[in-house]
């Protein structure tokens, strides 16, 4: 049996809390990060809050293990003075929609070989994937993480403008979107790249600036640019 704390109510938190009270072997409590005066002991303290209080949280445990969920910030910022680690989750995490655990990579860092078998373990009573990530790798796959995530989804958000403002249901590029994502489970994105600025088709990339407003057309011709660029 392994006995987890939860400190923090955000995304990352409540799923991850509904997936270890579910889960074998795995007793877990969950405690507010305001809320730190009298602190359940665990063999695994788990701190999901925002990036700027991980510090500040973390010297106030005096548990045997904390480690932190965040994808930014490295495993010296847990300012502890027992065992650290990260259990970082690489995944998008919304409070309405479910997560699937079993298709998430769990990215861990320990300082000891003993506390990431603990970790290990802990990953896979909920999930299958687990990977031996430090500092700087973790600080690299969260930059890509929101290149292909966060910056992707905008891109999806000015998708439906353009088709709200010229009355076309957004569903219709649904299929493509999937095609998309899926074709780079077979192919490198380089080699996967198709449209008018890989094709240097300066009449169609002409005609499409002529839609869009002024922000929409700085996105679109920096991105042109890029791909053209082979950046």
């Amino acid at each position: 049996m392994i006995t987890v704390l939860l400190v923090g109510n955000g995304n990352v938190a409540s799923h991850l809390f509904t997936a270890f009270s579910n889960a074998e072997n795995i007793l877990v409590e969950q405690i507010n990060s305001r809320n730190l005066e009298s602190i359940p002991n665990a063999d695994i303290t788990i701190i999901s809050v925002s990036d700027d209080a991980i510090a500040e949280v973390s010297s106030k445990i005096k548990n045997p293990f904390v480690v932190h969920t965040s994808g930014a910030c490295a495993l010296n910022e847990l300012k502890n003075t027992t065992k650290k680690g990260v259990f970082y989750m690489l995944q998008t995490f919304t409070k309405e929609k479910e997560v699937v655990f079993n298709e998430v990579p769990f990215c861990i860092e320990t300082e000891s070989n003993e506390d990431k078998k603990l970790l290990e373990k802990l990953a896979k009573s909920i999930g299958k994937k687990t990977y031996k990530v430090d500092s700087e790798q973790r600080k690299a796959l969260h930059i890509a993480a929101v290149f292909v995530n966060n910056f992707t989804n905008h891109m999806y958000k000015i998708g439906n403008d353009l088709c709200k403002e010229y009355q076309v249901p957004f569903e219709i590029l649904q299929p493509l979107i999937k095609e998309t994502a899926i074709k780079t489970e077979s192919l490198s994105p380089e080699k996967s790249q198709t449209g008018p600025a890989i094709r240097n088709d300066k009449k169609t990339i002409k005609n499409h600036l002529n839609l869009l407003n002024p922000q929409q057309k700085q996105i679109y011709t920096l991105i042109t640019k890029s791909i053209q660029d082979g950046n």
